[in-house]
């Protein structure tokens, strides 16, 4: 049975680059019928948060994924032992005593000679009494695997096939001095002990997998697992979403009015051939391949998130958003405005229009005659059937047409240029509060300033 896992490290909120690695395991385990593993890289204790945790699971559950299986690195610090352990009776696991500087030192003088900085493996030619006269000096060893000669390859279900010499790289530090496993250490003991079959994750995370692989046939002979890695997100800015590309969280896209479903259709085409469409996750899951992925990094287009949320609101009925919205909001409100939303947070404003108190709008002079007329003609019952026969009433006495007609109307009676329908939005105002506006524009004419 295919099994994926999502890994984040509880040290910051989820952004939409982590996010979408998610929903792609998601989509991809659903669509094989496969399990979806939530695990907790939770060892760094210094930049760990509970609330960093908790944000984890409150912004999966936003964007609708939920997985079969939860796990935590920090409960299993025995078996991360238990197969160090093993290695360094192997002799794959070795120990070294130089220190930052004494390494920089190394890495800076193969940077003159122009050759690779790699770590030299000086710790291996260590005698016993050398170690044991290192450690009396008071120096702690960290642990480093020590890598083959030969190189790790294997086919990418994404970038292709893939080689990579193992002596291009350096042997990796797989537990520090103070006894703690590093990330590429626990990963991969957890990747063998849990059964992962297929890893899917950012193209940033190539170089590790050579290492991962060599390390992965170290420690099991289970079948290695196949590995998929998504061009990383590159950039592009938009109006309302600003901020730096791949480090929006999914905190504050919540916070701007995103709904998750259209998060979700986004994220889950990004980078692929096939169209972003405000799809549910049901049919995402139906009609998703990694084979649709191109090697090209995509381009985040805020506008075109904005679209598809744009589209999704305009679709959802009453029963969807009804939580959501103020307090007292019936069906006719939803279907007056939603045609008119980029976002559902928007809909507020178009409650106080309605509902509320709007600040008098400064109208130019040519629009007087418009706002007199529209005063003196206003019918006493305000329903959508009376707005065509009002216009036309203004358009007898003034003579005005088109924008000249309705524009000065619509920012005399909403506040706004541009809006959703007037019929239904005057039906929900009310001839009362449309009078009380129009006559405040009026009286703020004759008394300009």
């Amino acid at each position: 049975m295919v099994k994926v896992r999502f890994a984040p490290s509880p040290t910051g909120y989820l952004h939409v680059g982590n996010a979408r690695a998610a929903l792609v395991n998601f989509l991809f385990a659903r669509h094989e019928g496969g399990q979806f593993l939530l695990r907790l890289d939770d060892t760094d204790t210094e930049r760990g948060r509970p609330e960093y945790e908790q944000g984890i699971y409150d912004d999966l559950r936003w964007l609708g994924i939920e997985w079969d299986e939860e796990a935590k690195q920090s409960s299993r610090a025995a078996r991360y032992q238990e197969v160090a352990e093993q290695l360094k009776a192997s002799g794959r696991l070795y120990p070294c005593f130089e220190n930052e500087d004494e390494l920089a030192a190394k890495r800076a003088a193969l940077i003159r000679r122009k050759l690779p900085p790699v770590y030299d493996r000086a710790a291996l030619s260590m005698t016993a009494e050398q170690r044991a006269a290192a450690e009396a000096n008071g120096k702690t060893p960290y642990w480093r695997f020590k890598l083959s000669d030969d190189s790790a390859n294997w086919n990418d279900l994404v970038l292709g096939g893939r080689s990579i010499k193992l002596t291009t790289v350096s042997d990796p530090v797989l537990i520090r001095a103070d006894g703690t496993p590093l990330y590429t250490f626990t990963s991969v003991v957890d990747d063998a002990d849990m059964g992962i079959t297929h890893i899917i994750r950012g193209e940033d995370h190539v170089s590790n997998t050579a290492v991962q692989i060599d390390l992965f046939k170290a420690i099991t002979r289970k079948v290695l697992p196949r590995f998929a890695h998504l061009p990383l997100i590159s950039g592009g800015d938009g109006e309302k979403l600003s901020k730096r590309i791949g480090s929006i969280s999914l905190k504050s896209l919540r916070k701007d009015g995103i709904e998750p479903a259209a998060l979700c259709a986004y994220l889950a085409r990004l980078g692929t051939s096939k169209d972003a469409a405000p799809l549910p996750l049901a049919e995402l899951i139906a009609q998703f391949s990694l084979n649709d992925f191109s090697r090209s990094p995509p381009r985040f287009d805020a506008s075109q998130l904005l679209g598809l949320n744009r589209k999704l609101l305009h679709h959802l009925p009453y029963e969807a958003v009804q939580a959501r919205l103020p307090e007292g909001a019936a069906p006719a409100f939803w279907d007056a405005v939603r045609g008119n939303l980029d976002m559902l947070t928007e809909a507020r404003r178009w409650w106080e229009v309605v509902h509320g108190e709007i600040i008098t709008p400064e109208l130019p002079p040519e629009a007087l005659p418009v706002i007199k007329a529209a005063s003196e003609t206003i019918p006493a019952e305000m329903t959508p059937e009376n707005w065509k026969g009002w216009a036309a009433a203004i358009t007898a006495v003034t003579g005005a047409k088109g924008k000249a007609l309705y524009q000065p109307l619509r920012l005399a009676l909403t506040g706004e240029e541009h809006g959703p329908e007037m019929a239904p939005l005057l039906a929900l105002m009310g001839q009362e509060r449309a009078a009380k506006r129009l006559a405040a524009c009026v009286a703020a004419s004759a008394h300009p300033g």
